[in-house]
């Protein structure tokens, strides 16, 4: 049987737990960085990524229910982070709607769920189910540390070429700019949560498990917009991310 790690311990673990499936070195995330996308695979990403960020307060919704009262400080995050999602000074998915139609799409195609692929709408429904179903603290290390955690690191590589190479103004990229300032808070409290809560082997276990599964997912999202969206028009992805994933995800069978 596992022993209780330290919290420090247990921290590097969640971390160890990320690497080598980050989505910032996913090919669209490579390709974006590298100046060589364009403005309708941009669109493209939006319709999908809407799909995947819209619902996220009504995941933590569903963490939130799942949380015993005595749990003071993580339902305040949880309540906290809903708030900033939706009624805050604008909503999260408003700002990605602005970026999406200076790429020429429309709130339609955003909105309508015809408009993401099939791997977008697999972490949709894996994040519900995770929220739903799951120990909060499981939860919470899913969704905050395994998939909002990253999101600092992913924008940080991204919104300078959006700036620099794409030529997008700054109110148009005022989506990525917020995200990588609040996210890093979120990323931090739900890490604090997860050490303080998963007080058991078992729970431990399972974050661990919830957040390697939480960034492969993420990963193989990113990959399925460049394989989707982008090689038609650039050809298939010339790195190497695609063996990197199979070898992890058998390591990890």
């Amino acid at each position: 049987m596992p022993e209780l790690l330290s919290q420090d311990d247990f921290r590097a673990a969640l971390k160890d737990a990320i690497k080598g499936r980050e989505a910032a070195n996913a090919s669209f995330s490579q390709a974006w960085a590298d100046g060589r996308l364009q403005r309708h695979h941009f669109a493209r990403w939006a319709e999908n990524h809407y799909h995947y960020v819209g619902p996220f307060a009504d995941y933590l919704g569903y963490i939130y229910g799942n949380t015993p009262d005595r749990f003071t400080d993580a339902k305040d995050f949880l309540l906290q982070n809903m708030y900033e999602e939706e009624l805050a000074d604008i909503r999260h998915t408003d700002l990605l709607i602005r970026f999406a139609e200076a790429c020429g799409t429309t709130r339609e195609r955003i909105e309508d769920p015809n408009n993401m692929n099939a791997v977008t709408r697999g972490l949709q429904s894996w994040c519900y189910a995770t929220s739903m179903r799951e120990h909060f603290a499981v939860a919470t290390a899913a969704l905050v540390v395994g998939l909002e955690s990253q999101v600092p690191t992913i924008y940080k590589k991204q919104i300078v070429p959006l700036r620099e190479s794409y030529g997008f103004t700054e109110d148009e990229i005022e989506f990525f700019d917020l995200h990588i300032t609040s996210d890093e808070v979120h990323g931090e409290r739900g890490y604090q949560i997860v050490l303080e809560c998963a007080d058991t082997p078992e729970l431990q276990q399972r974050c661990l498990q919830y957040v390697r599964w939480g960034a492969e997912m993420r990963f193989a999202y990113t990959r399925s917009l460049y394989d989707t969206y982008v090689a038609p028009d650039l050809g298939a992805d010339p790195g190497s991310d695609g063996v990197v994933m199979v070898e992890e995800l058998l390591g990890s069978a």
